[in-house]
């Protein structure tokens, strides 16, 4: 795979951690290995970073001076694409639904503290492309050069983070001689998704991408993959691409959908930090746990097997779901 051709900036210090999970292990049956992806030094990490790395350049390379992005008022991606445009000289416009707690911290904060501009509407995703066409062509006749980025980083550039990702993960399993089964990872926007699979795909890697749902229905996330896949493997010249049969995501554990935290989330919120001092989020990694220990304890992951789980990031998160948190036993007693 010659991702060397396609320009990139440097963002994050690689390869991340692969870090083995006793406690846990122990508790499941299995091997859990958690794959870093929150340990990174941009703007408290995650896996958007990596695509940013090529999206970023990309955006260098055709001359634009801001950089138009998408995501809810709590999007781990807005905030990394801001961090990440300032860190290269760029204006950056976050063009924000109105989904989520409306409290300014967390990643909101975030936002605010790097200088975007912020602009929140109340509307269907589906008008999202629309109104950041509008802001692009607004900056056009300022005599501005926009670039945009789709939610998530969800494009064939946005994929090859992810496609460069499975290389990493490989070398480190070969490395340590560990033979991983399954990778289990939070999939919504689908890059991620799309770039590990079709990796380990063109590779001829024995492991089993499993992408939990943060809140999308499981055909729309695995027909955004498809399309991404067939676009990603056109655009890298790849020799293979994923059929539906290799792209598996599973929306039983959105705790009734995107951006809901009940206490089964928060329970295991809590279960991996206390046996493992890992910090999860109530959105995303939090339900794809979920989804790795259901799956075990029905015996769809087999005892024995070896499991990477993808930690995504999301920190900030915890701060900006601190009220919902609270909600379900969350708290924490101070003296009077």
């Amino acid at each position: 795979m010659l991702i060397s051709r396609f320009p990139r900036v440097k963002l994050i210090s690689l390869p991340t951690p692969l870090e083995y999970a006793p406690k846990l292990s122990e508790e499941l049956g299995v091997k859990i290995y958690f794959k870093r992806d929150d340990v990174m030094e941009l703007a408290f990490g995650g896996n958007k970073a990596r695509k940013l790395e090529f999206l970023i350049a990309d955006a260098l390379k055709k001359g634009a001076d801001t950089v138009i992005t998408t995501g809810a008022l709590c999007s781990n991606h807005a905030r990394l694409t801001a961090a990440a445009a300032r860190k290269y000289g760029l204006d950056v416009i976050l063009v924000l639904r109105s989904i989520g707690p409306k409290a300014v911290k967390g990643n909101l904060l975030l936002d605010a503290i790097l200088g975007a501009d912020i602009r929140v509407y109340d509307v269907d995703r589906s008008e999202i492309p629309k109104i950041m066409n509008e802001v692009a062509r607004e900056l056009e006749e300022k005599g501005k050069k926009p670039y945009i980025i789709p939610g998530g980083g969800a494009s064939p550039i946005g994929s090859l983070g992810y496609l460069n990702a499975s290389v990493e993960i490989l070398h480190q399993l070969n490395e340590r001689g560990i033979n991983a089964s399954y990778l289990i990872h939070s999939t919504g926007s689908g890059a991620t998704q799309t770039g590990l699979a079709l990796g380990f795909k063109a590779m001829n890697a024995d492991i089993k991408v499993l992408g939990m749902s943060c809140g999308g229905d499981r055909e729309r996330i695995r027909s955004v993959v498809k399309k991404l896949a067939d676009e990603t493997s056109k655009l890298t010249g790849l020799p293979v691409t994923l059929d539906y049969e290799d792209i598996v995501v599973y929306d039983e554990y959105t705790c009734g959908g995107y951006g809901i935290v009940t206490r089964d989330v928060v329970d295991v919120v809590k279960m991996v930090a206390k046996k493992e001092g890992i910090i999860l989020d109530p959105i995303y990694t939090g339900k794809a746990m979920m989804g790795l220990i259901d799956l075990v304890r029905k015996g769809e992951i087999p005892r024995g097997s070896t499991v990477i789980f993808l930690h995504t990031g999301g920190t900030p998160l915890i701060f900006q779901y601190e009220d919902e948190l609270k909600k379900h036993n969350f708290r924490v007693q101070l003296p009077s």
